[in-house]
């Protein structure tokens, strides 16, 4: 038995999750999430507790399992408390601000780059090189995090770029200097 997928998921005072068959809605504090799940597995709810519960040992049923187990959890803490993720920019004139509701950076380019944050996501800026994306989807802030990084991934050689906070970024030595 899946070791993660038998555990039950506790909610919090506050939190509301309502089952309708495979779909599950979790409304908390922060905003309200809503999800399909896989028509195999069976979701109830007993008390303060979501239990999610597999047919058989069948190679999908156990993968499948775990995961819903995991991503009802994540609904559950994203409503009540929010997921952040923090970004770091390192390098010479690599500089964020707000304007408005969207992210300005400069990273070298010719021009400004600018994201325009998602539907449940907000940005924070506390420094010229330190951004914070907030939301209550694991998932959404993850991914909008990703494509803030991915205009500028950190390089081997001087270490500039856009990194995830204790994020390690392997140094490579440069050209050795030729000797005679």
């Amino acid at each position: 038995m899946s070791r993660i997928g038998k555990q039950p998921v506790t909610v919090p005072a506050g939190v509301e999750v309502a089952i309708d068959g495979t779909t599950v809605t979790v409304k908390g504090p922060k905003g309200e999430l809503t999800r399909e799940f896989a028509s195999i597995m069976t979701i109830k709810q007993e008390g303060d507790q979501v239990i999610v519960e597999r047919p058989d040992d069948s190679r999908e049923a156990k993968s499948l399992h775990g995961l819903t187990r995991t991503l009802i959890h994540n609904m559950v803490v994203g409503v009540s408390e929010g997921y952040s993720k923090k970004l770091v920019m390192v390098g010479v004139g690599y500089r964020a601000a707000l304007k408005g509701k969207d992210l300005e950076m400069q990273l070298g380019y010719s021009h400004p780059v600018v994201v325009t944050p998602v539907d449940g996501i907000e940005f924070e800026v506390p420094s010229q090189t330190e951004i914070i994306v907030k939301g209550i989807s694991k998932e959404v802030v993850g991914q909008v995090a990703a494509d803030i990084r991915s205009w500028r991934k950190p390089e081997p050689y001087k270490g500039k770029g856009i990194r995830y906070e204790g994020e390690f970024v392997r140094r490579k030595l440069g050209k050795a200097a030729k000797s005679d």
